[in-house]
This record gives structure tokens, C-alpha cells and sequence, in this order.
């Protein structure tokens, strides 16, 4: 997995799929949100997204208030947001 940032973007390139990659998610998205209240996450070509980000993503967005986007390019993980229910809560769209 590949994570980059601009200004208030954050892109993940590469699967989603460890422990060590929901620690780098979480290490960039504090740097992100510590200036920004409204972060956009493009996940281009992950299959699948962890537990532990999907907790971390549900606390920024329902207890620090951080107005969420994730922009996905796998119909098979835009088919688990929606399955989860979250595809609302974190405004994710297929791009």
C-alpha cells in the first residue's frame, strides 16, 4: 500500500489489508485533520478495507466531526460500504 497526501486529499494506492497499513492511515489522516475539517480519501484500487479503519474513519467522522469523502475505484468495496451501511456516513461515491 502506497499513501500520499495534498493539502486536504489523501490517496491510497494498493490494497488495504494489514495492521502496519491502518497505522500509516491513521499517522496521515492526524497530520490531515490537525489543519483541515473536511478530508477527501481516494482509495483507487483496494479490494477490500480493514476493521480497525473503518472504526477510525467512523470516529473522525461521528466524534471529531471531520466531514468525510471517499472516492473508491473497486465496485467490489463501494459494494461493502454499502453493505455496512456507511456509504452515508462517509459520503462514498465509485469514481
Amino acid at each position: 500500500m502506497n499513501i500520499s497526501t495534498h493539502v486536504n486529499t489523501v490517496t491510497i494506492e494498493g490494497n488495504i489489508k494489514s495492521i502496519n497499513d491502518y497505522q500509516e492511515i491513521k499517522n496521515v489522516m492526524e497530520e490531515v485533520v490537525k489543519s483541515n475539517n473536511s478530508v477527501i480519501i481516494n482509495i483507487k484500487d483496494s479490494i477490500s478495507i480493514i476493521s480497525s479503519v473503518i472504526g477510525y474513519l467512523n470516529k473522525l467522522v461521528l466524534k471529531d466531526k471531520i466531514d468525510l469523502h471517499i472516492n473508491v475505484g473497486n465496485e467490489g468495496l463501494m459494494e461493502l460500504f454499502d453493505d455496512l451501511n456507511l456509504s452515508s456516513l462517509f459520503n462514498v461515491k465509485k469514481v
